[in-house]
């Protein structure tokens, strides 16, 4: 695996393998790689000849009094599992090569940056749109791949490559979870034991709610009321849960098909984001599930 940090020495690779004629993939990350990270690796493998992997703690998409500084930053580590995943290149630069210092440039994908993580983390899908644009812009890859467990991230990018018509396919690749349903994460690391084991309530929520839905036997807002004091009562703070249109992410109404239930809460000092996706039937069939994340 090729380990780069400056922009120049990414361009001379790029430009090697375009003119091989060989396609390219880009998985970006903040590193502190996990399972999750790996699987998007292997797909990425299936989608393109060559997989490109950032690892980049973007200063932009946090907040006054987030986590940047202490960010798990797991440099060797990380190397050392994408070279076992097989990633081809890697990109490791520093802020100073992402960001001049006079930076004037936004990428704000507006009507679906300011609601839910958006409504709570200001400004922070105004910072994920402009870096993954600024990588697209430098490898101009032939495919993104990006985790379902961020839903509401995946559908600001998709917009984004939409509306500024980038010739990438976006991927969405399903969450990877821990054996109590937990979806993996770098945060996870801030958990206690006892807080894990809470943590996994999380996705039990959703899990509920989807059952709900299926069955019919509440309205939506019922259903999120539920789940919200169900958080609650385990010892989460929620900041929202929410039955969504999967194709915008409005609040669903009784005609949409397909569905996303997205939820964040804290639990303790670690902010936690997980969903669902579903689709639904017509009102004369059978109402179906697909637990995918997608």
């Amino acid at each position: 695996m090729l380990i780069v940090n400056i922009l120049s020495d990414l361009r001379t690779a790029i430009r090697a393998w375009r003119s091989a004629g060989l396609s390219i993939a880009l998985v970006p990350t903040m590193g502190n790689l996990h399972a999750g990270h790996l699987k998007l690796v292997t797909e990425a493998k299936k989608k393109a000849d060559r997989v490109v992997v950032s690892i980049f703690v973007n200063p932009t998409q946090f907040g006054v009094g987030e986590d940047f500084e202490s960010y798990p930053r797991t440099v060797y580590e990380d190397q050392q599992q994408l070279i076992a995943a097989g990633a081809h290149l890697l990109f490791q630069p520093a802020v100073s090569e992402i960001y001049a210092p006079d930076a004037k440039t936004i990428v704000s994908v507006t009507g679906l940056s300011e609601k839910y993580c958006g409504a709570f983390r200001s400004g922070h899908f105004d910072g994920v749109a402009t870096v993954v644009c600024k990588l697209f812009n430098m490898i101009q890859p032939d495919v993104g791949l990006f985790g379902l467990k961020d839903f509401q991230q995946l559908t600001v990018i998709r917009a984004m490559v939409r509306d500024l018509n980038m010739p990438i396919e976006i991927i969405g690749v399903e969450t990877v979870r821990e054996v109590s349903g937990l979806a993996m994460s770098s945060r996870n690391g801030y958990l206690s034991v006892e807080e894990k084991m809470i943590a996994a309530k999380l996705y039990q929520s959703l899990c509920v709610a989807r059952e709900a839905i299926l069955a019919r036997r509440q309205s939506y807002p019922e259903i999120e009321r539920q789940a919200v004091l169900f958080l609650r009562d385990s010892g989460f703070q929620p900041d929202y849960f929410s039955v969504c249109s999967s194709r915008d992410l409005k609040q669903a109404g009784e005609d949409d098909v397909g569905l996303v239930l997205l939820a964040a809460a804290r639990l303790g000092k670690t902010r936690l984001i997980d969903n669902i996706w579903l689709r639904l039937c017509s009102a004369n069939e059978n109402a179906t599930s697909v637990d995918r994340n997608r």
